[in-house]
């Protein structure tokens, strides 16, 4: 049966920057199905409020890691305060089902594998995500169903439905490196894991491909990854510059914003510039569930690139990826040369 008479839903993903990412097109599609004055709460980690708050669909914050130094009585009235008439799940965790239930939350959406959910949510939602041929944003708005949207979620739809219209101005320190008359292109070599990762040597080839007259190129990453580019970057040509370890994520996100592209693995910062129309180049290799089918950028200038075969070799084996391998710095360069055209 259909839910109805909500005035504040909820969204729960507390895990990372792209899941983040390609889940914020939950929010505008919760306004348009309920209508645009529907309160929407954002239920996610500190680390990824900077994204978070870029969304004009998304009205209010609640922060995980306030949440969960709570006694089970201070959970259960943290959730209450918000007054919400709805929340959905996208990433199970069992503290906040359980608070949502005992926070007498009218109605809680939860998929029907984990077993928690039968016992804290009233509105089950079939939902199978590993061996699905689904995006991850088509996925979760599968948890729309009991708002009677019953659909699957269009890719070409989800760039209009990131909205995110809140980013800050780049910082003059780093807005000061920024030439306006080159492509200014992010290459960010790592993903913490979260994907396979293409070699350091190709991506050194590949900047090597790319004319300085016509590239300005920027290395970025994490502060736990700054320590391997920075060995690394010394060994590249002078006009790259390495920025990697230096950022804060609000810079990332305004730094992405002032760039034209950039090449990387499934991570973060991939998602983010696709969110905000910038030219989104990701490596990825042929293996469930990190295949481009399900995790993919999606934005008006998105694309991927995966070797076009079947893994049979290397798919417990993610530091000798010959997937990842096969795919090689002139394919990168061919497709990098056509968003200059």
């Amino acid at each position: 049966m259909k839910i109805s008479a909500i005035r504040t839903v909820i969204i729960s993903r507390t895990d990372a920057i792209g899941d983040v990412v390609l889940t914020l097109p939950m929010a505008a599609l919760i306004k348009e199905i309920l209508g645009k004055d529907v309160r929407v709460i954002f239920f996610g980690k500190t680390y990824t409020y900077p994204v978070i708050k870029c969304c004009d669909a998304i009205d209010e914050f609640l922060n995980y890691d306030t949440f969960i130094k709570l006694d089970n009585k201070g959970r259960m009235n943290f959730l209450k305060e918000c007054n919400a008439d709805a929340i959905i799940h996208v990433y199970p965790r069992k503290d906040i089902s359980s608070a949502a239930k005992n926070a007498d939350i009218r109605e809680r959406i939860g998929t029907t594998n984990r077993y928690y959910h039968w016992l804290s949510c009233n509105r089950l939602v079939k939902l199978g995500r590993k061996n699905s041929d689904l995006h991850e944003s088509q996925l979760n708005a599968i948890l729309l169903k009991p708002f009677g949207y019953k659909n699957i979620l269009p890719l070409e739809k989800v760039p209009s439905l990131y909205r995110m219209t809140n980013v800050e101005d780049l910082r003059n320190k780093y807005s000061i490196l920024i030439l306006k008359d080159k492509f200014k292109l992010v290459i960010h070599p790592h993903s913490h894991s979260s994907g396979r990762e293409w070699k350091l040597s190709y991506y050194a080839d590949l900047i090597r491909y790319l004319s300085p007259a016509k590239f300005q190129i920027f290395i970025t990453g994490g502060e736990k990854e700054s320590a391997t580019i920075n060995e690394w970057a010394k060994t590249l040509p002078t006009h790259v510059l390495n920025l990697a370890g230096l950022m804060t994520l609000d810079d990332m996100v305004a730094f992405l914003n002032s760039c034209d592209g950039i090449v990387a693995a499934s991570t973060g910062p991939l998602h983010i510039a696709a969110a905000l129309g910038k030219h989104a180049l990701g490596i990825y290799p042929p293996i469930r569930p990190l295949h481009p089918v399900r995790w993919s950028p999606v934005g008006i200038k998105a694309e991927y690139i995966v070797a076009n075969k079947e893994c049979s070799t290397c798919r417990n084996n993610p530091a000798n990826c010959t997937c990842i391998s096969d795919i090689s710095p002139a394919m990168v360069e061919e497709r990098i040369m056509k968003w200059v055209k």
